[in-house]
């Protein structure tokens, strides 16, 4: 029988200096706008609260079928808005910069059916390096602008795997710019798309190593150089070259299973699947 969320006590949490006017579970769950993502059990809108636009994304419970086919390939299902909301007071407490968190919500006990919320600030108006990259190998960017970006994404990933975190989705398109930046060369890159962070007090080298893969897939086709990997690697683990070159067997794996990625996406985009 399906829990009744309706008679389960709700909780809504608002950040320091928020006051949106409303506070009531039902109320922001009841917002609605343009529709950025919509996906069987969440959706995102942009709205207007309080005078100013805010992303609001909704989980509606994911169900029993969902959960069973996550624990059966060994991966532990995300179950509401609680995992992003968690790992963005996280990236606030580490300096790494994504969307200003504003409010979180969450209703029910029942695993498979728990409801939740949380807003988050617009940033306005922003480019992702996927986006941005995306013409390099064709028109390759001021060098110093291209050396400059590998830094900020290597260090980036470092600071976020050195504290224990797991993006699961560590693409380019997840790394963001203001778009303003290109012209104030204020290089700030914000981390998106958080909700199915896992948050680890030391991070698997397996984790690792998926997200690493993630990255050099997504960058896989934009120009970039040997020297540019190796630049990278160098900021990542602060390390001299002949102390990367200790990790070798564990880069080739990173390698190889971006390849493996590539590949992947390759075939659906001939046989024409959605990605």
């Amino acid at each position: 029988m399906m829990a009744d969320n309706h008679s389960n006590p709700a909780e809504v949490h608002l950040e320091p200096g928020y006051h949106p006017g409303i506070n009531k579970f039902d109320e922001f769950m009841a917002l609605e706008g343009e529709i950025f993502r919509a996906v069987k059990d969440r959706q995102t809108h942009k709205v207007m609260l309080d005078g100013e636009p805010v992303f609001i994304k909704k989980h509606y419970g994911v169900g029993w079928t969902e959960i069973l086919k996550s624990l059966l390939s060994l991966k532990w299902p995300v179950l509401g808005a609680r995992n992003e909301w968690q790992a963005i007071h996280k990236l606030n407490a580490i300096g790494i910069a994504t969307t200003p968190l504003l409010a979180y919500g969450m209703r029910g006990c029942h695993p498979a059916h728990k409801q939740s919320f949380v807003v988050t600030r617009d940033l306005g108006d922003i480019v992702t390096l996927e986006t941005l990259c995306a013409d390099w190998e064709q028109q390759p960017p001021p060098l110093a602008i291209k050396r400059e970006l590998i830094r900020k994404v290597a260090e980036l990933a470092s600071n976020f795997h050195m504290h224990g975190m797991w993006h699961r989705d560590f693409y380019l398109c997840h790394f963001a710019l203001k778009r303003e930046a290109m012209a104030t060369n204020d290089l700030r890159l914000y981390l998106m798309d958080l909700h199915r962070v896992e948050m680890h007090d030391d991070l698997p080298a397996g984790k690792r190593l998926k997200d690493l893969a993630g990255l050099y897939f997504s960058a896989m086709h934009i120009g970039l150089t040997k020297r540019d990997v190796l630049r990278f690697l160098k900021s990542y683990y602060q390390q001299s070259l002949r102390q990367i070159l200790k990790n070798r067997r564990f880069l080739q794996s990173v390698e190889q299973r971006a390849m493996q990625l590539d590949a992947k996406f390759l075939r659906k985009r001939e046989a024409g699947v959605a990605m």
